[in-house]
């Protein structure tokens, strides 16, 4: 990236960071996510001949190191100090985007693969008790996805002895709850616009399966992470605020 020829430290810095992806990478990494193929799932629209250069600047810039799994020889990337420092920096900015920019959904931000990868990364296993708890997820709404030489439309969250794994195919186990709705409305829920209930009060979210699981839905269920950042009350809205401007200018 070309330097902002100054020595200012948020010029120094932002040379860094404002490098598209890079903010995201740092997101996932920060949440814990090392494996390569891991990654990619958090940024399904980065190639990844991009994502492994990526990788490597921050490689370079001293923010990530690569370490190999002595169990499985399989690479992670690590956060270093360096990279861990910015914590507070990606939250409040993830915080200041939920209140301030992420006014609405449009479809092109609608992304299945996505909301099921953050719910699967926060969902809590030890909340489901000794055993194994499977989750079927269904999408009515959306039209079946292609994954490489088989078709996605079912999701299932398979969970045991503390883990979760995320599966596109059928992992063959019985499945104990069946959640039905439309991407638009769990991806409100996921990010705090409706309530749990408001959704399965409305059909938007139908429950069919285990009693107890159905039932404790709303205790279980992850929401994301900036979910309880407040918006500002409605005489800040910023599409008010962006309308009125407008209509002064035209005016």
């Amino acid at each position: 990236m070309k330097s902002y020829g100054q020595y200012c430290p948020v010029a120094r810095a932002s040379e860094i960071l404002s490098q598209r992806w890079t903010l995201l990478l740092l997101r996932d990494l920060l949440g814990g996510i090392r494996r390569f193929n891991d990654l990619r799932r958090g940024v399904p629209l980065m190639s990844p001949s991009l994502l492994s250069r990526r990788l490597k600047e921050l490689e370079k810039w001293g923010m990530v190191v690569r370490v190999r799994d002595p169990r499985s020889g399989a690479v992670e990337y690590h956060a270093t100090p360096m990279a861990l420092e910015l914590r507070p920096v990606i939250d409040l900015l993830g915080a200041w985007g939920q209140r301030w920019v992420r006014n609405r959904l449009i479809d092109d931000e609608l992304d299945v693969n996505l909301l099921m990868w953050d719910v699967s990364l926060r969902v809590d296993p030890n909340r489901f008790g000794p055993g194994q708890t499977v989750i079927g997820f269904e999408y009515t709404d959306r039209p079946r996805l292609k994954k490489d030489d088989w078709w996605v439309d079912k999701w299932w969250l398979v969970m045991a002895d503390g883990e979760s794994d995320l599966c596109l195919r059928d992992p063959g186990f019985e499945v104990d709850l069946h959640i039905l709705t439309d991407l638009r409305t769990m991806t409100k829920v996921w990010m705090g616009d409706i309530p749990v209930r408001a959704a399965l009060r409305s059909g938007g979210i139908e429950l069919l399966g285990a009693r107890a699981l159905a039932d404790s839905f709303e205790d279980w269920l992850p929401l994301s992470s900036h979910a309880l950042h407040e918006r500002p009350p409605d005489s800040l809205n910023l599409e008010r605020i962006l309308a009125a401007a407008q209509a002064g200018a035209a005016g």
